[in-house]
């Protein structure tokens, strides 16, 4: 009698490895997307908050502050290692602030635009607020 070995054949090992690669090619980009959407979040509730207490510090202190230190703020770091984030005050009348979130090169986030929420309430660019 002969004895049949169980195992794999090469032929089937390729065919396993081909459906493999199928399903990471279509389920990669869909990950980085969802990765860059979760940090595109963060850094816009980031802004968010760093905006309201920018309002606080103007009732306080009757001006805008001008760096993140002012505020009491630092930068949380799923933040800060996708996007650097800047505060522009500039005195006037009325006085007015700018909050920034520029995306770092060589992140996830860099083919990202750059966030902008001013004083005003506005926020940049409109498509992906």
């Amino acid at each position: 009698m002969k004895t049949r070995i169980a195992g794999f054949s090469l032929l089937e090992l390729m065919i396993a490895v081909a459906v493999v690669a199928i399903l990471a090619a279509v389920a990669y980009p869909s990950y980085t997307d969802y990765i860059r959407r979760g940090n595109r979040a963060a850094a816009q509730s980031l802004l968010q908050d760093l905006g309201q207490r920018q309002q606080q510090f103007f009732t306080q202190r009757r001006s805008f502050a001008s760096t993140l230190d002012d505020l009491g703020v630092t930068v949380p770091a799923d933040v800060e290692r996708t996007y650097t984030v800047t505060v522009a005050a500039a005195a006037g009348t009325p006085p007015t602030f700018t909050l920034t979130a520029s995306p770092k090169a060589g992140t996830v986030q860099a083919s990202d635009p750059v966030l902008t929420l001013d004083s005003t309430g506005a926020k940049a660019p409109a498509g992906v607020w």
